[in-house]
């Protein structure tokens, strides 16, 4: 196996170019997912995150082309575990050195449970989630972003995460004039710009270049002071010297940086992971799903040892570097390098970037990560779906993101069993003629017809199609019991290719019922594996041809 997935040379000016380009875009984001995750100073450690895990996972990852860095996802995560310590009394003011090592510990744990999911290999289980569910879950996310940055969009401080910014704000409190305008000159720009321009200067970099001059022009705090307005509130001073090793502090609030670990690490995966499918598509390549996690993981460690938000696979920064010509690992480590040279020589600009003007670059972040097609659609698709949707969207939203997901994919494979299960029920009755039903014959041969006919009503076929799960059991049963007037039962099972316990247990206590009131029960058509596991469960007269059943059949009701 290749020490670095999918890595070569032969397009080195693509990667060069496409990795450029992911940098571009993420400069922007990553300062304003790092305000948002750690509030006020927290834009450094955004940007830390993205050149951290960026590199390292494109490094050790199993997807080629992908590029990462700090997503909505797990900077709304990060916002949480910071609201979860300031509820146990942690200070959240960053320059009192008392948050940040607690958050970095759960981001370096995370990073191991992620790398975890790889080693066990389970990166092919965590695609399996419904779009229904990933549906919610994004569009809750979405809706988290836009609530969170109300408050820094107007010039208010909020804490807390969406109750206790929803509260703050209930309380109209007086917002200044001068954060509005700038929240509104950068949606202005974002929303505005030509494509012709986007295609070569990202909206949110524009943003980025053009309010930032014009804040300090005519919103720098002298003006503000003299006019009696509050100042702007802006990053701040950005640490200098680059990176550096900080040790996460590990020896308090354990239980609950296990806790945010764990839910960094499932979000990390499922992020990471569908960003890899978007990538295989565009590409026509497949990548490595537990080589990714492991990558994921390691990167997301990486970065809480030199204080950075965790990261996962950036869709919008995958498609951007695939279309600006990267296909290897060599983008995404370029895209991390870009980053770091910023930020060794830009840092007296960046500190007088407003946080308005980073609010309101999330605030489109945010309506784009809400999947507004199913949203309005959903309902004429299937109203369970809709209604699925939208309760994992309302969970993620006021209660927990894990939570919502693990009870959408509960109730989702509930709904999915119980379709699964009406299939393979579907036509039982039909060939039952106690039901008074049309008897269904069509795909039996002649032959077997005459021997049906000759049985009349003595005889109850049932047609068992498709893998038995657990959830036929009580369907069987079911239409067992509405039948009592018959001599002999044939079980067919001609076209069941496997059987779950619970329900071969069902076809066991049928058996049993049926013999005990002095039946015959004949079982017809099974498989190899099906006849190892009925006997197993103790049934007899098992044949492998149904007409061999119906003959038997035949002679015990015409020559009793």
């Amino acid at each position: 196996m290749a020490l670095i997935h999918g890595l070569h040379t032969r397009n080195l000016r693509g990667d060069l170019l496409g990795g450029l380009t992911a940098a571009v875009v993420a400069l922007p984001l990553a300062l304003a997912f790092g305000n948002a995750a750690l509030g006020p100073g927290g834009a450094i450690y955004g940007l830390y995150g993205a050149i951290v895990t960026g590199f390292v996972a494109a490094l050790l990852g199993g997807t080629p082309s992908q590029v990462s860095g700090p997503t909505g996802p797990m900077s709304v995560t990060v916002a949480g575990v910071v609201s979860s310590l300031a509820a146990v009394g942690v200070s959240t003011d960053l320059s009192a050195g008392e948050m940040l090592p607690l958050v970095m510990a759960a981001v370096a744990i995370g990073g191991v449970f992620e790398a975890l999911l790889g080693v066990l290999r389970l990166g092919r289980f965590i695609t399996l989630v419904p779009y229904s569910v990933v549906s919610g879950f994004m569009s809750g996310i979405g809706i988290i972003i836009l609530i969170l940055q109300l408050g820094p969009f107007v010039g208010v401080t909020t804490t807390g995460g969406v109750v206790g910014c929803l509260s703050t704000l209930a309380e109209l409190p007086i917002p200044n004039p001068s954060a509005i305008s700038i929240g509104v000159m950068t949606l202005a720009v974002v929303f505005l710009t030509p494509a012709r321009i986007r295609q070569w200067v990202p909206s949110p970099l524009l943003a980025l270049l053009i309010v930032t001059p014009l804040s300090m022009l005519m919103f720098n705090d002298d003006r503000l002071q003299s006019l009696g307005l509050e100042p702007l509130n802006r990053i701040g001073a950005i640490p200098e010297g680059g990176l550096r090793f900080v040790l996460p502090d590990f020896s308090q609030y354990l239980p609950e940086l296990l806790k945010a670990g764990l839910v960094l690490a499932l979000l990390g995966a499922i992020d990471s992971l569908l960003t890899s499918l978007v990538a295989d598509n565009i590409t026509q390549t497949n990548h490595d799903s537990n080589r990714e996690l492991i990558g994921q993981g390691i990167a997301n460690t990486a970065s809480g040892l030199l204080s950075g938000l965790p990261g996962a696979g950036a869709t919008m920064r995958t498609v951007i570097n695939i279309k600006s010509g990267g296909t290897t690992p060599l983008s995404g480590m370029t895209h991390s390098v870009v980053l770091l040279l910023v930020l060794l020589g830009a840092g007296t600009m960046a500190a007088q970037i407003p946080t308005a003007l980073l609010a309101g670059i999330l605030i489109k972040v945010g309506l784009d990560i809400i999947d507004w097609g199913f949203l309005f659609r959903a309902h004429r698709l299937s109203v369970k779906t809709a209604a699925l949707m939208y309760a994992v969207m309302l969970m993620t939203v006021f209660w927990d993101l894990i939570w919502g997901v693990l009870v959408g994919m509960f109730v989702a494979n509930l709904l999915t069993v119980d379709a699964i299960t009406q299939t393979q029920l579907q036509g039982m009755d039909e060939d039952n003629p106690h039901k008074g039903n049309n008897l269904q014959i069509e795909n039996l041969s002649a032959e077997e017809r005459r021997l049906m006919e000759s049985c009349g009503n003595q005889l109850m076929l049932f047609r068992l199609r498709g893998p038995l799960s657990f959830g036929a059991a009580k369907g069987i049963s079911a239409r067992m019991g509405l039948v009592s007037n018959y001599q002999v039962l044939i079980l067919d099972i001609t076209d069941v290719p496997r059987m779950g316990v619970t329900a071969a247990l069902a076809v066991e206590r049928m058996v049993e019922e049926a013999e005990s009131l002095g039946r015959m029960v004949l079982v017809a058509g099974a498989n190899e594996r099906l006849r190892e596991r009925l006997t197993n469960f103790g049934v007899r007269h098992i044949l492998s041809k149904r007409i061999e059943a119906l003959e038997i059949a035949s002679k015990r009701l015409n020559h009793p």
